[in-house]
């Protein structure tokens, strides 16, 4: 039986995270024994004190086990802490060696959601895959320079370290850990009961891009700001490093540097954002929103969509365009 430690932290947790993940692998449990099997998991909240009153001071959630009652654990699910991530890590510093000190022994650990800051913080990310909510990945990078961060999956697996994506996609790592201990069969019927969709692989489809500018280099900035404002015309790189008079390769070094995209990444990524805008709210047929956003190819503007978003083009506006929904 694999003993899952539900970390209980400080602060303002996400309590979703929390109760969603003790009901769905108790609820795994009935179902095998429901079949004739043996339960697999055995879910414990695993805190720091006795009493964890959330710091809203609407909730409180009473932890069974406290750290140093826990000698041995198989899986420790992170949840999401919410607020300034260094000093949720402070408030929660204690958790660290412990959470260390179980991985070194075989534990697998699972991050949820804004919970892969927490878990960066114990340097057990540190040269290894994750990702976490799209809308915090620029805070994250500059946070966490050595994690490869993918901020586009819903969720990641590295040598025992999980992580998700934003909200609920926390959903769909939940179903992987149950397909991967308990089987195919189970995981769907689980995606069934919880009316989940399993197999759910991108976060991209869901990201707003509003451009990365927690930054301090304003030559950069306002070549961003630039772009923005003109994305519909063609703008090459040459012309934007003429316009701040700046070496071309010095102009796209600092642009990488402080927005973690190329120039040409970030002018498709606003294009591309101003197509989806409208996709979603107007009339306007697949063709018209290229047009308006500067493309003239509709293959490039396709690949490059999709290539975003995940989705074609036409397959957003269906989605999202209220008009076009089914």
């Amino acid at each position: 039986m694999k003993h899952i430690s539900i970390l209980i932290p400080h602060g303002h947790t996400s309590l979703v995270n929390i109760e969603g993940t003790h009901q769905i692998f108790s609820n795994v449990n009935e179902m095998l024994i429901d079949s004739g099997n043996p339960p697999v998991f055995k879910v414990q909240l695993v805190g720091l004190s006795k009493v964890t009153e959330q710091s809203t001071g609407l909730f409180v959630v009473n932890p069974e086990l406290l750290i140093d009652e826990v000698n041995k654990t198989d899986i420790i699910i992170i949840p999401a802490i919410h607020g300034e991530q260094d000093k949720a890590a402070e408030r929660n510093k204690e958790f660290i060696p412990w959470i260390i000190d179980q991985y070194r022994n075989g534990a697998e650990i699972v991050s949820f959601c804004l919970g892969s800051f927490f878990l960066a913080a114990t340097g057990l990310l540190n040269g290894k895959r994750a990702t976490t909510h799209w809308r915090f990945s620029a805070e994250f990078r500059k946070m966490y320079p050595d994690i490869i961060l993918l901020d586009d999956k819903i969720m990641t697996e590295d040598a025992g370290i999980y992580t998700s994506g934003g909200a609920y996609s926390y959903l769909n790592l939940i179903l992987y850990l149950i397909e991967k201990f308990t089987g195919r069969e189970i995981a769907l019927l689980t995606a069934k009961s919880f009316m989940i969709d399993i197999n759910k692989q991108s976060q991209s489809q869901f990201i707003m891009f509003r451009g990365q500018k927690e930054h301090n280099d304003e030559q950069v900035k306002k070549a961003q700001e630039f772009i923005e404002s003109n994305y519909q015309n063609k703008i090459t790189v040459s012309q934007l490093a003429s316009m701040f008079a700046l070496s071309r390769r010095n102009l796209e070094r600092r642009f990488k540097k402080a927005t973690a995209n190329t120039i040409t990444e970030y002018i498709q990524r606003v294009k591309v954002e101003a197509a989806k805008m409208s996709l979603e709210s107007s009339r306007e047929n697949v063709t018209d929103a290229m047009y308006k956003v500067g493309y003239t190819d509709p293959k490039a503007f396709r690949n490059t969509f999709k290539k975003i978003t995940g989705l074609s083009p036409f397959q957003y506006r269906n989605k999202y365009n209220r008009e076009f929904a089914a």
